[in-house]
């Protein structure tokens, strides 16, 4: 008579294949997703030649911290900064949401929130540039130069350079499916 083989009690199963499958794949998928925006970042924050690049990421509805940065200077780093969230409400969502760019040349000259403007000042900003990430859902984060040394004119092409790491970072399939 012949027996039925027994499985191997440490042989994996299926199931926990596949599960370790997904575990693995996830984690491919963050670190090609962190990997492009630590490059992007870096090559925009060259490319202009300001202190500091950053991505400001939306964990919750208009709730975010910087996940990435770029530096001129370690004494410029912001790394898990949330920002000032009693400034960035519904309006100003909806305002990148449709695609809104800004670019202030001077904090002290320009028409802003007191809050938003006494934050860019604890964090050292003179000038910033800042461009949404959008993708299918809506808009994942923010795209930020500043330039803390002192005042910096943005030019048409500092711009377009920005929305197109912007674009880079949105269309990248590691960042539309999160």
């Amino acid at each position: 008579m012949q027996s039925n083989p027994k499985p191997e009690l440490n042989q994996p199963s299926q199931d926990h294949n596949r599960g370790l499958q997904r575990i693995i794949s996830g984690i491919t998928q963050t670190l090609e997703r962190d990997a492009l925006v630590q490059k992007t970042t870096d090559a925009a924050r060259i490319e202009l030649a300001v202190d500091r690049v950053v991505l400001y990421y939306f964990f919750r509805k208009w709730e975010g911290r910087v996940t990435f940065e770029s530096l001129s200077s370690d004494r410029f780093s912001i790394l898990g900064s949330t920002g000032p969230d009693e400034c960035f409400n519904g309006d100003y969502a909806a305002m990148y949401l449709d695609g809104r760019v800004r670019a202030i040349t001077n904090i002290d000259n320009e028409p802003i929130a007191d809050c938003h403007r006494q934050f860019l000042k604890e964090i050292q900003v003179q000038s910033n540039l800042v461009v949404p990430i959008l993708t299918q859902r809506g808009l994942w984060g923010l795209l930020v130069a500043h330039h803390c040394q002192s005042v910096r004119h943005w030019h048409d092409g500092d711009i377009q350079l920005m929305k197109a790491a912007a674009q880079t970072l949105s269309s990248a399939s590691s960042i539309k499916s999160s």
